[in-house]
C-alpha cells in the first residue's frame, strides 16, 4: 500500500471520452488516452485490504492490489507479470468486462471504487509498447493432441494454457477470421480488432495452430476431430439469439442483433464494401436494454439513423446501488455507456405486442403497451397497463435479447453429449462432458455470461484436460463449473 491516506486525498478518475460529435464520425475507441501520472493517483487509492473483496468480485481471481501497489510505486515490469498470472488477455477484459471487482471494492461501500479496470488496461498496454509480451514457448512437447472448437475468450484461453505446457493445440473456428463474438460481435469504438490480432500473431508463435472456415460437425466432422486428438474441448459459445415471435415477425427489416453487427464489423475488416443491413436514414428501434443492445445502439449512431429508440421491459433502475443488490454484488443501478451517451431515447417498462408493416411487407412500426412488475407465486412478472397503447414509427428494428444457449449443430449429435434443463452442454466438476475425452468451456456449458468468466472457464477447462492427458498439471483451476445437473 504505497500511499495510506491516497483514498482520502484523491476522487475516482477515468478517461476523457472523445467529443461525440467527433466519435461518431469514425469507428476509432472511443477514449482518450490517461497520462501516467493520473492512472498512478488512481493506483493509490487502492486500500490494500485485509481482505480484498475485488480478488473475489473478480472471476479470475485476479491479484488486483498487488499491481495497483506496483503502478503507483512505477513497477511496471513486475506488475505486467502479476497480471498475466491470472489473466491471458487482460487488454481485452480492460476494455470489455463490466468489472464486478470494482463493484466489490470496499470503496464502493460508501464511495467510488479505485478504477482497476482502466489501470489493468493502462498495464497491459504498455507492456505491448515496452515488448515486455513475447511467445512464451514451452520447455518440451508432450506430443499429445487437442482440439479446441471455437476461437472467442473461452476457446482462447484454454488453447494458449495448454499450448505453453507442451501439447499441440488446433482451435477450429467456423468463421474465415479467428475472434469468436471478440471479432464479429464487438463494435471497433468497443475494442479495436488490431489489439486482438497482435494476440494470436504471440499464440502463433508460441505454436498455437488456428484453422478458419471449419465448421465442426460438417468439416470436419466430430468423429474426425475425436479420431485425430487426443483431448476436445468445446468452446463454442451461447450464440442461439432469443427471438420475439409475435404478431408480423416475418417483416423485412427486422432482424436479429449479431445479423446487424456482423456485416458491420466486416466493412470496418475491409471485407464488405457496404453493409446489406443500415440504419442510415432510418427510424431505428432496438429491443433489449443490454450491452450487445448498447452496440447497435453505437453502430446505429456511426452508420446515421434518423432517430433511435431502445426498450427495454423492466423499470429504470435507480441512480445509486439498489437496496436488493448491497455490497459486494453487482449493483443494479442506472448506467450510461458511451454509446448511449451519444443519442437515442431510452424507453424503459415497455413492451412490444406487434410488429406493423405495409402492403411490401417492410416493417413500419410497432404496437406496445406499458408493464409493471408483479410476483406471482414467488416469481417475477410483467403485467400490462391498461390504457398504455402507443404506436411508434420504425424502419430497422433489432432484437437484442440475450442467448438462450449453444445452437444446436450436427457437432453436437455427432458427439452425443449431454445437455442441461436449460439447454448448455453438461459437464462435471471437471469440466468434463459425459463423452470420455470430450470437455466443455465457456458460454457454451454456463450459458451467456460475461468474457472474463470466459477465460476463467477456459484456463480451468485447459488444467483437467492437462490432468486428464498427464495424470497432473501445473495449471491454475480458478473457477468451478455451474449448471451440471450431471455427476
Amino acid at each position: 500500500m504505497g500511499d495510506i491516506r491516497g483514498f482520502l486525498k484523491h476522487d475516482r478518475r477515468g478517461p476523457s471520452r472523445r467529443p461525440i460529435g467527433l466519435r461518431v464520425l469514425d469507428w476509432r475507441e472511443v477514449y482518450e488516452d490517461f497520462p501516467e501520472v493520473d492512472l498512478r493517483t488512481q493506483a493509490s487509492r487502492c486500500m490494500d485490504c485485509g481482505i480484498p473483496f475485488c480478488n473475489g468480485g473478480c472471476p479470475l481471481g485476479n491479484l488486483i492490489p498487488d499491481w495497483n501497489d506496483l503502478v503507483y510505486r512505477g513497477n511496471w515490469r513486475q506488475a505486467i507479470d502479476r497480471l498475466h498470472a491470472t489473466n491471458n488477455f487482460p487488454e481485452f477484459t480492460g476494455r470489455l468486462c463490466p468489472a464486478p471487482c470494482e463493484a466489490a471494492c470496499v470503496l464502493a461501500i460508501n464511495s467510488d471504487p479505485v478504477t482497476i479496470e482502466q489501470i489493468e488496461l493502462e498495464i497491459a498496454e504498455r507492456a505491448w509498447s515496452e515488448g515486455w509480451v513475447t511467445p512464451q514457448k514451452p520447455d518440451a512437447l508432450t506430443g499429445l493432441k487437442v482440439a479446441v472448437v471455437g476461437s472467442g475468450p473461452a476457446g482462447l484461453a484454454a488453447a494458449q494454457q495448454l499450448t505453453r505446457v507442451g501439447h499441440q493445440v488446433t482451435v477450429f473456428e467456423r468463421d474465415d477470421r479467428i475472434g469468436g463474438l471478440l471479432r464479429y460481435g464487438i463494435p471497433d469504438f468497443k475494442m479495436e480488432k488490431r489489439f486482438l490480432d497482435r494476440r494470436i500473431d504471440q499464440m502463433e508463435q508460441e505454436g498455437t495452430r488456428f484453422e478458419v472456415n471449419a465448421p465442426v460437425g460438417i468439416n470436419p466432422t466430430a468423429d474426425r476431430l475425436l479420431d485425430e486428438h487426443d483431448a476436445l474441448i468445446l468452446a463454442a459459445g451461447a450464440t442461439q439469439p432469443r427471438d420475439l415471435p409475435l404478431p408480423g415477425r416475418n417483416l423485412e427489416g427486422i432482424h436479429q442483433a449479431m445479423d446487424y453487427l456482423t456485416p458491420s464489423n466486416r466493412v470496418q475488416a475491409g471485407d464488405l464494401p457496404d453493409t446489406p443491413i443500415s440504419a442510415h436514414g432510418k427510424r431505428v428501434i432496438i429491443i433489449g436494454g443490454g450491452d450487445t443492445g448498447a452496440d447497435c445502439l453505437g453502430t446505429a449512431h456511426r452508420q446515421g439513423a434518423e432517430s433511435i429508440h431502445q426498450f427495454e421491459i423492466l423499470p429504470r433502475p435507480p441512480d445509486q446501488r439498489a437496496d436488493s443488490t448491497p455490497w459486494p454484488t453487482w449493483p443494479l443501478m442506472y448506467r450510461v455507456s458511451a454509446a448511449h451517451e451519444e443519442g437515442g431515447l431510452r424507453e424503459f417498462a415497455i413492451s412490444t405486442e406487434e410488429f406493423v408493416g405495409d402492403s411490401e411487407r417492410r416493417v413500419t412500426g410497432l404496437k406496445t403497451h406499458r408493464v409493471k412488475m408483479a410476483s406471482q407465486n414467488g416469481r417475477m412478472s410483467f403485467e400490462r397497463i391498461e390504457g398504455s397503447e402507443e404506436d411508434y414509427p420504425a424502419d430497422l428494428v433489432l432484437l437484442s435479447l440475450g442467448f438462450v444457449g449453444p445452437e444446436r449443430s450436427p457437432m453436437l449429435d455427432q458427439l452425443g453429449v449431454d445437455l442441461t434443463e436449460r439447454g448448455n452442454v453438461a459437464r462435471d466438476s471437471q469440466w468434463a462432458t459425459n463423452v470420455d475425452g470430450v470437455f466443455v468451456a465457456g458460454d457454451m456449458g454456463r450459458g451467456q455470461s460475461l468474457i472474463v468468466w470466459a477465460i476463467a472457464e477456459g484456463r480451468s477447462a485447459a488444467a483437467a484436460v492437462d490432468r486428464y492427458l498427464m495424470g497432473a498439471t501445473v495449471l491454475p483451476q480458478v473457477v468451478t463449473p455451474t449448471d451440471t445437473p450431471w455427476r
